[in-house]
């Protein structure tokens, strides 16, 4: 693997990843429908990924100098309520599907996408079956945008079983933050409630990036789901007491310790080797 596709390479996250898998050696295709701000590595195309031609034109490398080696899919409609719901789910599913069949047509079998949190449960209301939450129990789509993620997941599930030799890896990414972001961090704390909504969670965009470069560089096959988010929570009270004060009738599947994430990642940590490396209080003077 030397030459990687980046899309949505001009969002809070694709720019990060572009950047990093450069840093690590890697030749990058960055694509979007917008140009990313100046002095991104790499080259740079602009592509509507709805329309299929255009996607094979991009990981065949026509005009791009030669065919790309893997795909970094992160193009999406990023959250639900940016768009009406049947404008979310008619870009995002129909250009994850062109993504994946893409890259069966122009042989590349190692892709990496980004899924969702959001297919866990969010908003959790109703809560979810366990706490700390992990990729063990079926999917919740509780929106349109979740749903299309959930779809995506299932796409992604069969086309490996189609094609045993194709690597599809959904990371379930928590809220992405840049270090920018953490001045508001502070005014969670007064009211645990106000980030509820995904049980605290966040991911920094470098530990973001980490983990599509280690879904990348890891040897497996068929489809896996992975949730990545940071260590810790966006909050300084102990994460069972939390649990305590917002969901107390959620079981518990083990002990929770410290400030420690709610959104498991000892699956990323096993498989991916994932290691986040950022927290917000070492960005805000707390």
């Amino acid at each position: 693997m030397n030459r990687i596709l980046v899309t949505g390479a001009s969002g809070k996250l694709g720019r990060v990843v572009v950047e990093h898998l450069a840093q690590h050696g890697y030749d990058v295709v960055a694509t979007d429908r917008v140009a990313p701000p100046p002095g991104l590595p790499g080259s740079f195309v602009t592509a509507d990924l709805t329309d299929f031609g255009q996607v094979v034109e991009l990981l065949s490398g026509v005009d791009e100098g030669g065919p790309v080696d893997a795909v970094a899919h992160l193009s999406a409609i990023p959250a639900p309520g940016r768009s009406p719901n049947a404008t979310t789910f008619r870009n995002n599913v129909p250009s994850t599907y062109n993504v994946f069949r893409a890259a069966q047509v122009a042989g590349v079998r190692n892709l990496v996408w980004a899924s969702s949190e959001t297919v866990l449960g969010l908003p959790f209301d109703p809560p979810p079956p366990y706490a700390p939450v992990d990729e063990e129990y079926a999917v919740m789509p509780q929106s349109t945008y979740s749903l299309g993620k959930a779809v995506e997941e299932e796409m992604a599930r069969h086309l490996t079983r189609w094609d045993p030799q194709l690597k599809l890896i959904g990371l379930r990414f928590s809220n992405v933050m840049r270090p920018e972001d953490y001045a508001d961090f502070p005014a969670f704390q007064d009211d645990p409630s106000v980030r509820r909504w995904n049980m605290w969670g966040y991911i920094d965009a470098r530990d973001g990036a980490q983990a599509v470069r280690r879904a990348l560089e890891v040897d497996l096959t068929g489809f896996e789901a992975f949730i990545i988010a940071a260590e810790d929570t966006v909050m300084e009270t102990p994460s069972a007491d939390l649990l305590a004060a917002e969901f107390p009738d959620v079981p518990r599947r083990r002990e929770v310790v410290g400030r420690e994430t709610l959104l498991s990642i000892d699956k990323a940590r096993r498989l991916l080797g994932y290691a986040p490396q950022h927290r917000w209080q070492d960005h805000v003077g707390r």
